[in-house]
């Protein structure tokens, strides 16, 4: 029997994997989504979503993309993976998640592709997004740039494309880089950790996504982990699989508080103040 078996779960449930069937609808992020699809709605050109990091922007992100319509909405999520992008690198990956066929790799000519692209997407009816994860890593005002210049691009009744950026607090300093592109975020919301009570709320609902009904973390238990973890959802994750395993090598239902305890002191958290 292995912890899984012992605690009657199908799977792990407290991956840190982004997998949207464990989206937790906590009232922050489900605010956060409503305001996001305002924007997008309402074609209002830039906005922003920041939080602190494992908060969950990644896992609302993909959220979003996979409640955009595709009836409604061309859209499409892009995820910056290093400092060292460049303006033509982003905007040809834009062109191609956008369904441009032999997209040019010399600048001017990728904007006259997605000018032509974007228009295609509004005589259909539809509205084109883009959603861009992990922006605080595009530390440049020629990137910053570029952004604006998509967003001057209008349609009879508009804007042709509305880009929801999601990143960590450093993001305010990144569109500073072109104060005229931060003055155009239209839409701005802030993530940050769970109550206590929506803590233990996150905590059940992993645990029934995964096959398992039972409380396996005593109240104290619980209390603990919000504590260690600060309420920020990776956190929880990290330290609720590691005392899975160690409630079963102590074969304990339900979880105690001093395995908690004793996870916390292993991954070196300390209480919130």
């Amino acid at each position: 029997m292995d912890h899984l078996e012992f605690y009657n779960l199908k799977e792990h449930p407290f991956s840190n994997a982004v997998d949207t069937r464990y989206y937790y609808n906590s009232n922050q992020h489900s605010e956060a989504l409503i305001r996001l699809k305002y924007a997008v709605d309402t074609m209002k050109g830039l906005a922003v979503l920041v939080g602190g990091v494992g908060t969950g922007k990644t896992t609302l992100a993909r959220r979003m993309l996979n409640e955009l319509d595709e009836s409604k909405y061309e859209a499409a999520l892009l995820v910056v993976i290093h400092t060292s992008v460049t303006a033509d690198w982003l905007m040809k990956k834009i062109a191609v998640q956008l369904g441009i066929e032999n997209a040019s790799d010399n600048k001017l000519e990728i904007l006259g592709q997605l000018y032509k692209r974007f228009v295609e997407i509004y005589e259909s009816g539809r509205k084109t997004v883009i959603l861009m994860d992990e922006v605080q890593m595009l530390q440049s005002r020629e990137l910053m740039e570029e952004f604006r210049g998509l967003l001057n691009m209008e349609g009879p009744d508009g804007k042709l494309i509305t880009l929801v950026f999601f990143g960590l607090p450093e993001l305010d300093d990144v569109l500073a880089l072109d104060e005229p592109l931060k003055q155009r975020v239209a839409v701005k919301y802030k993530v940050s950790g769970l109550d206590e009570n929506v803590t233990r709320e996150y905590i059940k609902h992993r645990l029934s996504v995964a096959g398992c009904e039972e409380e396996i973390f005593s109240p104290e238990a619980v209390a603990a982990i919000h504590q260690y973890a600060q309420g920020i959802p990776r956190l929880i994750n990290t330290v609720c699989d590691n005392a899975t395993f160690e409630g079963f090598l102590l074969k304990q239902k339900p979880i105690s508080k001093e395995v908690i305890d004793q996870v916390a002191v292993n991954l070196d958290l300390k209480p919130a103040a």
